[in-house]
C-alpha cells in the first residue's frame, strides 16, 4: 500500500508543489528570474484555493489532519525554499544575502510552526492570521522585482534584500492579518493573472 493521501482534496496542494520544484529548476536552467517568479505566483494561486477545494470534498479527520500537514510542508518549498533559490539564481550570493536568507528561512519556518499550533487550538475557521503568512511572498516578490527594470542594480539589490527582511520580520510579529475571503480571492487571482502576463509577454 502507498502511504499518504492522494485524493482530489489535496490535488491543488500537490500541483503547487510541482510549480515550486519547476520554479527552482527553471530559475537555474535558464538563468532568468521570470520563469521562477511565474512558478512562484502559480504556487501562490494553488495555495490560495487549495483550502476551498479541500473543504468541498468529504474528508474524515485523518484526511483533514494530513491535508494541514501537507499544506505546511509544501509551503516550506514554495514560499521559503523557492524564493531563496530564485534569489541565488539572480546571483545574489554575498555573505550579506546569505544572512538575509537565513533570517528569511528561520522566520518562515517559525511562522508555519506557530500557525499549525494556532490552527490545532481553533475549532472554527480562521478569520485572522497572527503574523504575515509566508504565502504573501508569492505576491510581494513579483511586485518588487518589477523595480529591477527601472532601478540601478546595486540599489535594487538593497531594496530586494530589505524586502526579504521585512517579510521575515512581519512573519513573526504579533500582528493580525485578515484572511482573504470572498471578493479578495477574485482580486488576488486577477492580480496574479495580470502579473503572469506581464512577466511572460512583456519582460
Amino acid at each position: 500500500m502507498i502511504i499518504g493521501k492522494w485524493n482530489k482534496s489535496v490535488i491543488l496542494t500537490y500541483v503547487g508543489l510541482a510549480f515550486a520544484v519547476a520554479g527552482m529548476v527553471l530559475s537555474f536552467a535558464f538563468e532568468k528570474a521570470n520563469y521562477g517568479i511565474c512558478c512562484l505566483m502559480m504556487a501562490g494561486i494553488c495555495d490560495l484555493f487549495d483550502g476551498s477545494v479541500a473543504r468541498m470534498c468529504k474528508r474524515d479527520e485523518l484526511e483533514k489532519a494530513f491535508g494541514i500537514e501537507l499544506d505546511s510542508l509544501v509551503d516550506v518549498l514554495s514560499f521559503i525554499a523557492l524564493p531563496i533559490a530564485l534569489s541565488v539564481s539572480m546571483g545574489y550570493t554575498s555573505i550579506w544575502f546569505i544572512l538575509v536568507y537565513i533570517i528569511f528561512g528561520m522566520s518562515g519556518i517559525a511562522r508555519l510552526a506557530y500557525f499549525n499550533l494556532e490552527t490545532a487550538e481553533t475549532d472554527g475557521p480562521v478569520r485572522f492570521y497572527t503574523g504575515l503568512p509566508v504565502t504573501y511572498t508569492a505576491l510581494i516578490i513579483p511586485v518588487v522585482y518589477l523595480l529591477s527594470v527601472c532601478v540601478d542594480g546595486i540599489i535594487f539589490q538593497i531594496v530586494y534584500a530589505a524586502t526579504l527582511v521585512i517579510i521575515a520580520v512581519l512573519g513573526v510579529l504579533r500582528v493580525s492579518v485578515v484572511k482573504p475571503r470572498g471578493v479578495a480571492y477574485i482580486c488576488f487571482g486577477l492580480l496574479a493573472i495580470a502579473l503572469l502576463v506581464l512577466y511572460l509577454a512583456v519582460l
